[in-house]
C-alpha cells in the first residue's frame, strides 16, 4: 500500500518506485485564500514569492538538488534533459524526460493526472501531465516511445504510478460523444451515466506501450472529491474556476 511521506510538505509515495518521488495535496505550503496552502504553479495568480516557497518545499522533501517545472499546454510534447539546465521553467511542453542525477521534474495538476516513470536499470525518469486531451493524444504513450528511443528504456522494465487525480466518481462528460474518441467510450463508469475511468484509460495506454500490469499503479485517490487537493472543477463550482495545483515529482538520487 502506499504511505504518507512524514516529511513536511505532507506527500505520498508509491512502493513500485525506488526512486526519489513524492505526489504532493494542497497543505505545507504558504499561499493564501483559493491557493492555500502548497500551489505549486506560478501560472495561476498566486503570489510569486510564495510559490517560489512552495517549490522550495517540495524539493527539500526530495532531497535533491533543482527543479524543473513545465507551463503545460494540454498537448503531446516530450521535453528530453540530458543535462542540468539553467532554467527551471520551460512553456508549451506536457512530459520530461531525464537521466540527470539531482533533478527533480514537477508537474502540475488539478484534476489532471500526472504519470511517474522509472526505468530503474537505465536510471532515467520521466513525468508526464495527462488530462483528457492529454489521454487522447496518447501522451502516455508518446513518452515511453521517447524513453526508449533516446535512452534505451525497454517498457518492460518501467514502473508507472497514475497520481491523485479526477476519479470516475466525477469524471463527468455531458458531451462525451463530441470530445472524447470512440475507444474511450468503453471505459464508461459502472452506474454512472457520462462518467468515464480515466485511471483505467491510463492503464491501459501503459500497458499497451509495453509497460507490464504488475509494475502500473493507481492512487486511487479522487482529486475532486478529496478537498485536501486542488480541484478544478470543484473550484469551478465554488468560486469560478479560481485555485492552486497540485504537485508531483520524481527524480534519481545523487551516485
Amino acid at each position: 500500500m502506499p504511505e504518507v511521506k512524514s516529511a513536511l510538505p505532507p506527500a505520498l509515495q508509491h512502493p513500485l518506485l525506488q526512486t526519489p518521488h513524492a505526489m504532493f495535496c494542497r497543505l505545507g505550503g504558504v499561499s493564501a485564500g483559493p491557493f492555500a496552502t502548497l500551489n505549486l504553479s506560478c501560472h495561476v495568480g498566486d503570489k510569486q514569492d510564495l510559490v517560489q516557497e512552495n517549490r522550495r518545499r517540495a524539493l527539500a522533501a526530495l532531497g535533491l538538488r533543482q527543479l524543473v517545472a513545465l507551463q503545460q499546454v494540454h498537448a503531446d510534447r516530450v521535453l528530453l534533459l540530458d543535462h542540468m539546465p539553467e532554467s527551471g521553467e520551460f512553456s508549451g511542453f506536457d512530459a520530461v524526460i531525464t537521466n540527470v542525477p539531482g533533478l527533480a521534474l514537477l508537474i502540475q495538476q488539478a484534476d489532471c493526472q500526472a504519470v511517474l516513470l522509472h526505468a530503474p536499470g537505465r536510471r532515467v525518469v520521466a513525468a508526464v501531465h495527462c488530462g483528457w486531451r492529454g489521454s487522447v493524444a496518447n501522451i502516455i504513450g508518446k513518452t515511453v516511445a521517447r524513453m526508449r528511443s533516446a535512452f534505451g528504456v525497454r517498457p518492460a522494465e518501467l514502473r508507472a504510478v497514475v497520481s491523485p487525480s479526477l476519479g470516475p466518481c466525477c469524471a463527468e462528460f455531458i458531451t462525451y460523444k463530441q470530445e472524447l474518441p470512440a475507444w474511450m467510450h468503453a471505459f464508461a463508469a459502472t452506474g454512472k451515466p457520462a462518467h468515464f475511468d480515466f485511471w483505467a484509460m491510463s492503464a491501459r495506454q501503459l500497458a499497451t506501450a509495453g509497460v507490464p500490469a504488475a509494475q502500473i499503479g493507481i492512487m486511487g485517490i479522487c482529486t475532486c472529491c478529496n478537498h485536501g487537493y486542488f480541484s478544478f472543477r470543484r473550484a469551478k463550482r465554488e468560486n469560478g474556476g479560481l485555485c492552486g495545483r497540485n504537485g508531483s515529482m520524481i527524480g534519481l538520487a545523487a551516485r
